[in-house]
């Protein structure tokens, strides 16, 4: 028999059974993230090579329950499963259950088996349940099923040489197998399930069984086909919820048995070690100090790790610049690469330190199962917010990036409660803020110890997430009442057993996430550093010249050095380039809050990303000054305010520009989320608005008041 080409496994199962631990196992770094077409929800995709060197492109399905989805994400699943034509249809399932919770993930499972797919049966999470279980006898599971099944775990590597043996034999053997079915339709819809799979043609009956309940959204089935299916189902008496939740009933009592002869536990092992943790993790009183000692930890992690890479990375850049000053000849394309590429780069790289170390952090929390305890604790304080638990999900992906968050609110079943979620994460301080807060924290608190052994630097970075935070809450309790919603509010999850991380899981989202920052967020920067380059080396007209000649005359009724004459030189001209004529423009606008022309043109460049508020500052005050030993901190530390001896960098200016970092919308990416999310307008303007007006009273308020 030849092989097929072009095979496709799904690697399918419910949300935290292992799935994805088993996908980075069988794909190792040969894997690829991008976007489902038409969403905006990942779509992870990875190649595994078989013994007999065949390329097999396996894909990571998001987690889903069951064929009757309630998120967007699991309708996106339905809709590649019941669809031969999908680009994504899988000719095999791997399909992962966690084994200590086999009868809810066994639901899913057999649903699949009526759709008619070959399976392999991954009893995962072994590991979990030594001297826990008396009996594991696959065989009946596996009768049952008509499927292989095998017990692993991907955490302690046991029996994956097995799956991977079995993966190869199905790749080369695959047969088309004879429909089995589990589930026995009801004689009350049976005739109405058998109409439409006749009027379609179709080979399946459970599959007409979920066209029945999905036509309206199914994307597979032509409007022809929905009216079809419109008209049968308006002659019988199918009823769409008490059918779905009869099967499931159905389904339950029918493998109950099996369940129980598979996997035997004995009486006194109820008792886990979860529930003893969860005890006090979860605890009403110790839960929220856990939480908070937790998020300290992580920020000053974030502070007391990176420092000394983020010196290597920042001095090197500099010493690379002053190189490239000394050997290259004067022009204007060696200026481009020292004064206009080189910084650019340093405003991407010099970060890397933090942005890794914060999502190793985060990484290891969700790989503990810690954030679903999160996600249950503080649902009844988010509901009194007009948000739930799941909200908490949002809230802290906003830690690392605000667009996945917006994203991740589709689990959100209350349309009020979603709504609210998506207006407020981006007030949570993302990842991308991190190079604005590490340049200014520095001009507002010293790097000195609190209590012995606290970083005050981190208690200060700590300080600009709990108002985001507290802003978060307010503004939620506002909508609250502005945004309306009949809908009920309910959270529904499932709590996972606590269990090492699993490192490999680890590395692999860190490798993910900077590189995602250095391909996207590091583009534009670069590209916007360029740019600006241009528009401060040049200027309309002779201005530049004429700039050159005041500066110069300047210098000489002052008898200034030659350092100083080339710095005062470098700051004439800068004021009469394109780029400062642009900044004088808004400065009356934002000199009420300390922040002069320079300052101006940073906060209008950082709205393509925030982080690129570094980078245009790097590349400004590196175009033309005579001092390349100096890194764009000490740059900006050395910047007087004209006309005085007071320095630009105050407290008052640092902590006003922080504050308006804090609140401010300055993400494009982001709005084009929420718009997408949304569905319209309105609500991307909204909070365009709402947040700048907030980032500017906050800022006015910090200025004049420190």
């Amino acid at each position: 028999m030849s092989i097929k080409t072009n095979f496709r496994i799904g690697i399918i199962g419910n949300p935290n059974s292992g799935k994805s631990s088993l996908f980075n196992f069988l794909t190792g770094l040969k894997q690829d993230v991008s976007n489902f077409p038409g969403v905006t929800i990942d779509k992870r995709s990875g190649t595994y090579i078989t013994k007999s060197n065949q390329e097999i492109e396996l894909i990571d399905l998001p987690g889903t329950y069951s064929v009757f989805p309630n998120s967007i994400e699991e309708k996106i699943v339905i809709n590649i499963l019941t669809n031969e034509s999908n680009p994504f249809y899988p000719d095999l399932i791997v399909y992962v259950a966690d084994i200590t919770q086999l009868e809810r993930h066994l639901l899913f499972a057999t649903q699949l088996i009526d759709l008619g797919f070959p399976m392999i049966f991954v009893l995962n999470m072994a590991d979990l349940v030594e001297g826990k279980v008396l009996n594991i006898n696959t065989s009946v599971l596996s009768d049952y099923l008509q499927s292989v099944v095998l017990v692993t775990s991907v955490r302690n590597g046991i029996n994956l040489i097995t799956l991977a043996e079995s993966i190869d034999d199905n790749v080369t053997n695959l047969r088309i197998r004879p429909e089995h079915k589990i589930y026995e339709l009801p004689q009350k819809e049976k005739d109405t399930i058998l109409r439409i799979k006749e009027q379609l043609n179709l080979k399946s009956t459970y599959l007409a069984k979920l066209d029945a309940h999905h036509y309206q959204w199914l994307s597979h089935l032509t409007n022809n086909q929905k009216t079809l299916i419109t008209g049968i189902i308006g002659k019988t008496s199918f009823i769409d919820i008490r059918s779905q939740v009869e099967e499931i009933m159905e389904r339950y009592r029918d493998y109950g048995p099996i369940v129980k002869q598979t996997v035997s536990i004995p009486y006194n092992a109820n008792k886990t070690a979860t529930d003893k943790i969860d005890k006090w993790i979860t605890n009403r009183f110790f839960g929220p100090i856990f939480f908070f000692a937790i998020m300290l930890f992580v920020f000053q992690s974030i502070f007391n790790w990176a420092k000394v890479p983020m010196d290597i990375i920042e001095k090197s850049f500099v010493y690379a610049s002053s190189h490239l000053n000394d050997t290259l000849p004067a022009s204007w394309f060696s200026d481009l690469i020292t004064n206009g590429l080189l910084p650019g780069l340093a405003g991407v790289l010099v970060f890397i330190p933090q942005i890794a170390i914060l999502f190793f952090l985060i990484a290891i929390l969700e790989e503990t199962g810690y954030m679903s305890r999160v996600v249950y604790m503080f649902d009844g304080l988010l509901q009194k917010f007009g948000m739930n638990g799941r909200s908490m999900v949002s809230l802290i992906s906003s830690a690392a990036c605000a667009i996945p968050a917006i994203m991740s609110a589709r689990t959100i079943s209350n349309p009020k409660e979603r709504l609210i979620t998506i207006m407020v994460s981006p007030l949570i301080s993302c990842s991308a803020r991190l190079p604005v807060y590490a340049v200014l924290i520095g001009f507002v608190v010293p790097s000195t110890t609190v209590f012995g052994f606290l970083n005050a630097q981190g208690l200060a970075f700590m300080g600009l997430y709990l108002l985001g935070i507290l802003a978060v809450l307010v503004s939620g309790y506002i909508f609250k009442f502005i945004i309306k919603s009949e809908s009920p509010s309910f959270l529904m999850m499932e709590l996972p057993n606590y269990k090492p991380p699993l490192w490999k899981n680890v590395f692999i989202t860190v490798k993910e996430k900077v590189f995602s920052f250095i391909g996207g967020a590091g583009k534009i920067i670069v590209f916007i550093s360029i740019i600006l380059w241009f528009l401060a080396s040049f200027g309309p007209g002779n201005s530049l010249k004429n700039a050159e000649k005041s500066a110069s005359v300047l210098s000489d009724s002052l008898r200034l050095s030659q350092s100083e004459r080339n710095n005062l030189i470098a700051a004439y001209r800068l004021e009469e380039s394109y780029i400062g004529k642009s900044g004088k423009l808004i400065e009356p606008l934002i000199s009420p809050l300390g922040f002069d022309w320079k300052i101006g043109i940073a906060i209008i460049t950082s709205f393509a990303a925030r982080e690129v508020f570094v980078g245009t500052m790097s590349t400004i005050y590196s175009i033309g000054s005579d001092n390349d030993t100096k890194t764009v901190r000490e740059k900006m530390a050395d910047e007087i305010r004209p006309g005085t001896n007071q320095k630009l960098y105050d407290v008052k200016t640092s902590m006003a520009l922080l504050v308006f970092y804090v609140f401010a919308m300055q993400c494009m990416s982001t709005l084009a989320i929420t718009k997408k999310e949304t569905n319209s307008w309105k609500w991307p303007i909204v909070q365009f608005l709402f947040m700048g007006a907030l980032a500017y009273m906050g800022s006015y308020l910090a200025y004049h008041i420190f």
